[in-house]
């Protein structure tokens, strides 16, 4: 057979993967297998593959690949995120491209343009999924806002709602005024920022003197509804009872007292602005202070804010400290370092807003949510993560479920009078009259009397069902593929989103099914350039997936990304590693065409063959057993460096050496088999990480069925191994390497043969041994007076008579020079082992090392030293 020079990628990975989609291999029906479930942690729909996406899909195609090819009924579910707050935006910034506002359409036209820009770009990310070779159900694909899900989502509201869980509530909110939306706590990022720390002079009515208040944002003053300072701060206490001036805003507002007010921090004196600070939020409901919100909902001030109205809050924090300096209110300005909140999603600057939005409360479903996480019933990878999930669980706040957006599921509450609780919750509107005539005893109620909620629901609140939406768990409980594939198996993630996403889907997974979702979550870790900086569009600094396939092909960059990628760890990312990964797929091929060069002839197989075969199969059924267990533990990283090795060392450099015919000469067909039994062997293990290639190199060694493909070969279950077989072939490679040494060192040719003295009386694999350091003659249980170079491997001493080539009194001089090296490092480990304190105090097996060490050196230089004599 014709096997072209060099492996060509760009040939082979579509031929495959229209192979894989054309005979169903990835699609997944109940049946009598064990079943293997991962939900894919859903991309925007607007997205674009990026490295993170790479790493985490790459794993998540290693688990599933592998879970099929070890007799489990893999299914993974493909899918995406409506994404709400990035869709919206997008669809916003287009339309104002086209000179339309947002404000001037309705929210049925706006839905319009949202469907059209995601029809348009919202398959992009799962067709390069399929470029990096991900092997999901591409036929059971989702969308969060296709009408089945969203069902699922509005059923799931009103349930909620029905037991009291969900309630509608007048609340301090994150605002994000570009968004224009609250975000939940969680989505608030906090970043230092250099501002100014303002004191401003706020006068006491009726008199000359002032109170000295600092803030950071004086912007915020219209807002003002009393001035605190704590009851047992002395330099006060004159001031109790009385009122102070706001400045420029000149209004009269109360001096109160609470605890809360560190007398430490500025002045010991606090501007409580009730609709502006969460803090001043709480301070304002116990004293039942006025709320004056004076900003509008683009973070500009509103008519509170006098002469500033209409003016951004950040322009007004600048002319109003000029403003205050002028009317000699501002008593000094001073640098000063904050952490200012600011939105995931648009990078603004949240400003904290009152108003009235929907809560989900999370006590009640958050207790065993985390107790089945401590109690390991869902395994979190790597272990480290159980105490940041524990400490937000313990810690957590009722969930803001509703944004002022239209991209998402609209809230199902429908309004039928003008007060607070004027309203019913009800799957359509059909329902909700139902309702609303019962509530109100008013027949006379019609479809057009009601007005549903403007707000949509978080996106979270989609996905958090995800795992049982994605099988209509939430329309149909007892359908035929939620009760196949429910729970899920595993779920590889990111843990910047473990309270977001995966705390979520464990408290639905309970609350609805009654049970986990998952059985692992395995977190990655965040991909990260040589300079330690995340992976970004903004910083430029994160190469195009797309482009790093076509240079070293898809199964390069996977086998390159999971080199590094130790779990929960950051990854540093390294082009070097693509190319190893590239290295990797050329030595493949080139030991393939290697074996498919020689002649197969009929005749017996030699001893070195015999030994070579029962080495690699014992190595081979080890290394199973050891990569089995790395995945156990979710080493998907230290899996794929036991394969590589495998392949690369042990195969390539040890085993198709021991049985390659001399020049001219044919190999044993025999020998032939087995070593294409390996080489098949080899392919299953590397498949789930290099699909492309060992498919294709599948089929080259012999003709398959449909039925016989490799994406659905079964793995091999290791056999017994003989531990000591496969440590007698180690002492084997090092006495090898020994004589190979003195070769490389002494510039002699690898085709001059050597002699061999020794004190053993045999060697283990001996004709492996003659074979490949080309030895002529091993004199066994002798030793030579003529000048050698001698080595140890264990007790075993090996001396090889010097080339007649040799100068040798240049080999002793360097003979010399060992010894002292020696001699002076044998000291520095005597010196630690005299040491009284070092030997009791240091860890048994340290201690043991070092005696090693000294053993060693004295065998060394007992060595060199008979060397020098002979020399």
């Amino acid at each position: 057979m014709q096997i072209s020079e060099k492996y060509n990628p760009q040939e082979t990975e579509q031929k495959w993967y229209n192979y894989w989609l054309e005979n169903k291999y990835f699609h997944s029906e109940p049946n009598d297998k064990p079943p293997y479930t991962i939900v894919i942690p859903p991309p925007n729909v607007t997205g674009i593959l990026h490295m993170g996406h790479m790493l985490n899909n790459t794993i998540q195609d290693v688990l599933v690949r592998r879970a099929r090819m070890r007799g489990f009924n893999a299914c993974w579910i493909p899918g995406t995120d409506h994404a709400s707050i990035a869709t919206e935006a997008k669809v916003v910034a287009k339309l104002k491209s086209e000179g339309v506002n947002k404000s001037d359409i309705t929210r049925e036209q706006f839905l319009e343009h949202a469907w059209e820009w995601t029809n348009k770009y919202g398959g992009t990310i799962l067709e390069q999924l399929k470029k990096l070779g991900c092997s999901c159900d591409w036929d059971r694909t989702r969308f969060t806002m296709e009408e089945k899900l969203s069902q699922q989502v509005i059923k799931s509201f009103v349930d909620l709602y029905n037991k009291g869980l969900i309630y509608r509530g007048y609340r301090m909110v994150n605002w994000d005024p570009e968004a224009k939306t609250n975000i939940s706590d969680e989505e608030v990022i906090f970043k230092e920022q250099n501002g100014k720390l303002y004191f401003l002079k706020y006068k006491i009515e009726g008199s000359e003197e002032f109170l000295s208040v600092a803030t950071t944002r004086p912007e915020t003053i219209f807002g003002d509804t009393a001035v605190c300072i704590n009851p047992n701060d002395e330099r006060y206490a004159h001031l109790k009872g009385k009122n102070v001036i706001v400045p420029i805003v000149n209004r009269v507002i109360p001096i109160i007292e609470d605890e809360y007010v560190d007398i430490e921090f500025g002045t010991g004196a606090l501007k409580i602005t009730p609709a502006h600070d969460i803090n001043d939020y709480e301070i304002g409901q116990k004293y039942q202070l006025k709320m004056i919100d004076a900003l509008d909902d683009d973070g500009n001030l509103n008519e509170h804010g006098l002469h500033y109205a209409g003016k951004n809050r950040f322009e007004v924090r600048k002319q109003i400290a000029k403003e205050l300096e002028e009317k000699d209110l501002l008593l000094k300005a001073e640098d000063y370092v904050n952490k200012v909140g600011t939105s995931e999603r648009t990078g603004a600057v949240i400003e904290p807003k009152v108003s009235v939005q929907w809560f989900l409360k999370m006590s009640e479903i958050a207790k065993p949510a985390l107790d089945v996480v401590m109690d390991d019933e869902v395994k979190f990878y790597p272990e480290k993560f159980k105490n940041t999930y524990k400490h937000w669980m313990e810690n957590i706040r009722d969930w803001n479920i509703s944004r002022q957006l239209w991209w998402g599921q609209q809230i199902p509450a429908y309004f039928y009078g003008t007060g607070d609780e004027d309203f019913v919750v009800a799957e359509t509107k059909e329902e909700a009259l139902v309702q609303a005539k019962q509530k109100t005893g008013n027949e006379d109620l019609t479809i057009e009397s009601l007005r549903q909620d403007d707000d949509a629901l978080d996106t979270w609140f989609s996905s958090w069902l995800w795992p049982m939406s994605v099988f209509d768990g939430i329309l149909d409980p007892a359908n035929k593929d939620i009760n196949y594939y429910y729970p899920t198996s595993d779920l590889v993630t990111g843990p910047d989103i473990i309270f977001f996403w995966v705390a979520r889907m464990i408290m639905a997974g309970l609350e609805y099914r009654k049970e986990v979702p998952f059985k692992n979550v395995y977190f990655t870790g965040i991909v990260r350039d040589k300079q330690r900086r995340k992976m970004s569009k903004s910083l430029g600094n994160s190469p195009d997936p797309l482009e790093l396939m076509d240079k070293y092909g898809a199964d390069g960059v996977r086998v390159g990304i999971l080199l590094s990628s130790a779990a929960g760890n950051d990854l540093l990312f390294d082009e070097d590693l693509m190319l190893q990964g590239r290295n990797f797929m050329t030595k493949i091929w080139s030991a393939f065409r290697l074996i498919n060069m020689w002649n197969h002839e009929d005749k017996p197989a030699i001893a070195t063959d015999h030994q070579a075969i029962e080495w690699f199969e014992n190595k081979l059924n080890k290394t199973i057993v050891e990569i089995n267990d790395q995945f156990e533990k979710f080493r998907i990283s230290d899996a794929l460096h036991l394969i590589y090795k495998l392949i690369w060392d042990d195969f390539c450099g040890w085993y198709l050496e021991a049985i390659k015919p001399n020049y001219g000469e044919g190999i044993s067909k025999e020998v032939y088999d087995r070593t294409i039994i390996f080489f098949e062997e080899l392919m299953k293990l590397l498949h789930p990480f290099m699909p492309f290639q060992s498919e294709e190199i599948w089929h080259l060694i012999s003709e398959r069925s449909i039925e016989d493909a490799l994406v659905i070969a079964q793995q091999k279950n290791a056999d017994e191994f003989s531990e000591d077989v496969i440590k007698n072939f180690e002492i084997s490679k090092e006495l090898i390497s020994g004589v190979r040494n003195y070769r490389q060192t002494k510039g002699i040719s690898p085709r001059e043969t050597v002699e061999v003295f020794t004190n053993a009386t045999e060697f283990a694999n001996e004709a492996v041994v003659r074979k490949l350091a080309n030895i002529a003659d091993i004199n066994f249980g002798q030793k030579t007076d003529k000048p050698s170079f001698t080595f140890l491997v264990g007790a075993t001493e090996v001396s090889i008579p010097l080339s007649e080539n040799l100068d040798l009194g240049e080999e002793k001089t360097k003979t010399e020079e060992e010894v002292k090296y020696l001699k002076g490092f044998l000291i520095s480990v005597e010196k630690k082992l005299s040491n009284e304190k070092f030997v009791a105090n240091a860890k048994p097996e340290v201690v043991e090392v070092e005696r090693k060490k000294q053993k060693d050196a004295i065998d060394k230089i007992a060595i060199l030293e008979e060397k020098l004599k002979s020399l």
